[in-house]
């Protein structure tokens, strides 16, 4: 059984978001931002993870069920005031079984695990039952300012802005509000908090006053980013954590062997597993679970969403792939578009403006000309021509064309599902095929040709007295 619970504080409005949309619910690399610190919490195997609502409490509740079936547990904050209120209202959900208590926000996403073990190793250090996270701010306007002894160096008090006097404004180290608190410690203290204050609210930094009052040690730990323990308030600070997450992404995996040529354009989801020898141009997009294998060339402009991307793989510029495989040595686009259920075998050539939906594209098979092929099985070996469809729907149903090895279709051929395409057939470019083809056979479906000598003139003749006549009208 754990021995460390974690209470996550996500009750507040965010007026300055200036959103219909709860604060924490705006996205952090396609993730809400509320579910970063959630993930921190179950990687530090918390039990329980308990999440304080409050502002549209049933929509975060349904974000965070839906991501984390069963694995949060929700206190109601009803009315906000302040941080040792909203913990005030989920001590009740802290097992008896807990030793410490770990308390973060729903707006504070960029917090690592090593982190917190350090703020961890910081309170065995001292024996202390409290421990916080500082951060030193060139502008720490607004935060709380922690106030040290200058001979020893221990936390004296923080205080917070609205009560600092101007000598401790001037302090540039900041509490970030992150807190590791001894369970029995948390329970005994809670009820001894006020609201005699400039806000008249409860505050957790009173908590450290109440240790050094009962002469306690108290720890911190100080982390060089403040990036990395800043709140999102504004939809500014959402992009500019955004860009630091980007960052902190692309040197991870520069250092795991993956170029990311351009991290200030380029968007890759924490989800996302790159092989080594892999390169990222600029603007490419990552999202999801995406996946890519070694040696890979993803071009700019590339979209991939929930895609399983094998090595040797090239993705050409403005490609879009969706829920879609790729297996080791196809290239894909340029302007290519793979929807759910496409799959490019070994060596296939998918082209430019080819979209694939629900298609199985055959060991070195091709597409490379404005196609759509839906709901279609394509073997080994075979070409698709430029302007091919398959007609997969009828205004009610979706039906399968099957395209055997080796099948070469013409250019501008309209294949009409159901269908089956026997192997080494061949269909005549321009054709309207709607019964099936047997292997070896060579199939029309088209008008024959018809020529009307010296017809042309005629018709320019024609059109010309239109014209005249329009035009006097």
């Amino acid at each position: 059984m754990s021995t460390l619970a974690t209470i996550i504080l996500a009750a507040g409005q965010g007026t300055r978001m200036k959103s219909s949309l709860p604060k924490v619910l705006h996205a952090l690399l396609g993730r809400p931002m509320v579910h970063w610190p959630i993930q921190l919490s179950l990687e530090l195997k918390s039990e329980p993870t308990i999440l304080v609502v409050g502002h549209q409490n049933a929509a975060v509740e349904a974000s965070v069920e839906a991501s984390f079936p069963g694995q949060v547990r929700f206190a109601l904050q009803k009315e906000q005031r302040g941080t040792g209120h909203a913990v005030m209202q989920a001590i009740s959900a802290v097992p008896d079984s807990a030793e410490h208590v770990l308390i973060l926000y729903g707006d504070v996403p960029l917090l690592e695990a090593q982190t917190v073990a350090k703020l961890f190793e910081a309170a065995r250090a001292r024996t202390a039952p409290l421990a916080f996270i500082t951060t030193t701010l060139k502008n720490p306007t607004g935060y709380g300012r922690v106030v040290r002894d200058p001979k020893t160096g221990d936390v004296t008090k923080i205080v917070e802005e609205k009560d600092a006097s101007p000598e401790v404004r001037r302090i540039a180290e900041i509490n970030a509000g992150i807190y590791v608190v001894e369970a029995r410690f948390l329970r005994e203290n809670l009820g001894r908090l006020t609201e005699n204050n400039a806000q008249g609210e409860y505050y957790l930094t009173d908590l450290v006053a109440l240790a050094i009052a009962a002469h306690h040690p108290v720890a911190t730990y100080e982390v060089a980013d403040p990036n990395e323990v800043e709140g999102i308030n504004s939809r500014a600070q959402l992009a500019s954590l955004s860009a630091a997450l980007r960052k902190r992404i692309a040197a991870r995996l520069s250092a795991e062997g993956v170029t990311v040529v351009d991290e200030n354009t380029t968007y890759i989801a924490p989800s996302v597993e790159i092989g080594q020898d892999t390169i990222i141009e600029a603007g490419v997009h990552l999202r999801g679970r995406t996946s890519i294998g070694a040696r890979c060339h993803i071009d700019a402009g590339a979209i991939l969403t929930d895609a399983k991307i094998a090595d040797d793989v090239r993705i050409l510029p403005y490609s879009v792939i969706e829920q879609a495989e790729v297996h080791p040595g196809a290239i894909i686009g340029p302007f290519s578009r793979l929807r759910p259920g496409a799959e490019i075998m070994e060596n296939g050539h998918v082209g430019n403006f080819v979209e694939l939906k629900k298609t199985r594209l055959g060991k070195g098979s091709k597409a490379n000309h404005l196609a759509y092929l839906g709901d279609t099985e394509i073997g080994e070996g075979a070409n698709i021509g430029a302007g091919t469809i398959t007609c997969n729907y009828d205004g009610f149903g979706k039906y399968t064309t099957q395209i055997g090895d080796g099948v070469f279709v013409g250019s501008n051929a309209t294949l009409v599902a159901p269908l089956a395409i026997d192997k080494n057939a061949y269909i005549a470019a321009g054709s309207t095929i709607t019964d099936p083809v047997h292997a070896n056979d060579l199939a029309f479906g088209r008008a024959r040709q018809s020529v009307k000598t010296g017809r042309a003139e005629d018709l320019r003749a024609a059109a010309r007295e239109r014209a005249a006549k329009a035009k006097k009208k």
